[in-house]
């Protein structure tokens, strides 16, 4: 297990120092889930919701999440993003939708925060424009499936 790299000697929380880093292209991949009850995700697929398309507008939310990352999490550095991938696939047998979010850029520093974040905010966009008719959905499985670039390499989540 590596070190915990938001600490410094002291103990203290700091912002890691990325400056001597190499510029690489670095992507990572992040999924999850929302559950609802049945009748949420047929009322999402007729598009009844008052508030417009439930999940175009989640789309929109999880790529703007994404963008908004380093403003959310106090000590991620603000990446400039080459672009951002989100898929909301529904899936009826499980009464659920199932989201992927894909991040890239050059940097130096990953991504992989940034991901993760697409996919909460998409989701709880979902939650947002749906909890007037199901207060009791969840959201989980929600984490990292893949990463790439920078100093670290490859890693593939072991499913």
């Amino acid at each position: 297990m590596g070190k915990l790299t938001h600490f410094n000697a002291a103990g203290e929380a700091h912002m890691v120092d990325v400056g001597g880093k190499d510029v690489t292209v670095r992507e990572a991949t992040a999924d999850g889930r929302i559950i609802m009850e049945p009748e949420t995700l047929e009322f999402i697929l007729k598009g009844e919701n008052k508030k417009g398309d439930v999940l175009g507008i989640a789309r929109v939310a999880g790529i703007m999440g994404a963008k908004k990352t380093s403003e959310l999490v106090p000590l991620c550095h603000p990446i400039s993003i080459t672009a951002v991938e989100l898929d909301l696939v529904p899936e009826p047998d499980s009464n659920s939708v199932y989201c992927v979010a894909t991040v890239r850029c050059s940097g130096k520093t990953g991504v992989e925060m940034e991901a993760i974040t697409a996919v909460q905010v998409a989701l709880l966009t979902i939650y947002d424009m749906c909890k007037a008719v199901d207060r009791g959905m969840v959201m989980n499985g929600i984490g990292l499936l893949a990463k790439s670039g920078g100093k670290s390499g490859v890693w593939k989540k072991i499913i």
